[in-house]
């Protein structure tokens, strides 16, 4: 009897949000489940870690039904996952999935987004990893629609396995099942959030500041994810967490630096 993956899931959004719950769904499809997440939302945290204070990870029941080993955890998305293979499980996965998140992390929200920072985590540590979204940021989005592009991903992934230091980005337009055109692999759109600042004041008099803005596509191209998501299908983009910008180090050479 071939032996069933073992499968890390966590998310950002917190251990109890729907998205999450939806992943559990199609992950007990194919393996077994551990599930460490966070106790609360972590949304836009990148990929922080808890340094200065106590981390507190604690066994949970959120649905009899969902899995066997699920922890809640008082730390980031990337402490989920450094808590799972160093403490709970002493040793890797099979797989690490991230999500499924309430909103977009395609294009320059990968760089800001906790669930995205799981899956590198995941990937520094050499576990295949992918981190699914939704771009809707409701907390009754329809997740049904998109189970079935989430596991053809996660089976997939370990069928073929990944690339080396490489994990995946996969984000799912807010349509219906049958709308979905497809799964694309895209690159990542070259554009970004301009940022504004709502200035206030309290009551006491103190000024204080909503982080507001809109988000600036400029790239026109048809092999983005932003095109993809736009036009129906589920975008899938390779990510690397080497940040060398090997293109640039032949011009850096030319520098005079030790003159």
């Amino acid at each position: 009897m071939k032996k069933r993956p073992l499968i890390l899931v966590t998310n950002d959004d917190g251990i109890t949000a729907p998205g999450i719950r939806a992943l559990i769904d199609v992950m007990n499809e194919i393996g077994d489940v551990i599930v460490v997440a966070p106790d609360s939302p972590q949304s836009g945290m990148g990929h922080a870690i808890t340094v200065n204070s106590t981390l507190y990870c604690s066994p949970i029941t959120i649905n009899h039904d969902d899995v066997q080993l699920e922890y809640s955890c008082s730390g980031t998305p990337a402490d989920c996952v450094k808590l799972a293979v160093n403490e709970i499980l002493n040793k890797k996965p099979d797989i690490c999935v991230s999500g499924i998140n309430h909103g977009s992390n395609s294009s320059i929200n990968v760089i800001y987004s906790g669930t995205m920072s799981a899956a590198v985590e995941a990937g520094v540590e050499g576990i295949p990893a992918i981190g699914f979204s939704l771009c809707d940021y409701s907390w009754e989005a329809n997740f049904d629609a998109v189970k079935k592009h989430v596991k053809t991903i996660t089976e997939s992934a370990l069928k073929n396995g990944m690339p080396k230091g490489v994990v995946l980005n996969v984000n799912f337009p807010k349509l219906q099942e049958k709308d979905i055109k497809g799964i694309k692999v895209c690159r990542q759109a070259n554009a970004r959030w301009v940022e504004e600042f709502d200035k206030r004041t309290n009551p006491m008099g103190r000024e204080y500041y909503w982080l507001t803005g809109k988000f600036v596509n400029q790239d026109k191209g048809e092999d983005t994810d932003e095109w993809a998501l736009a036009n129906g299908y589920v975008s899938l983009v390779p990510v690397q967490f080497d940040l060398t910008a090997h293109h640039a180090i032949q011009d850096l050479n030319t520098w005079s630096l030790n003159d």
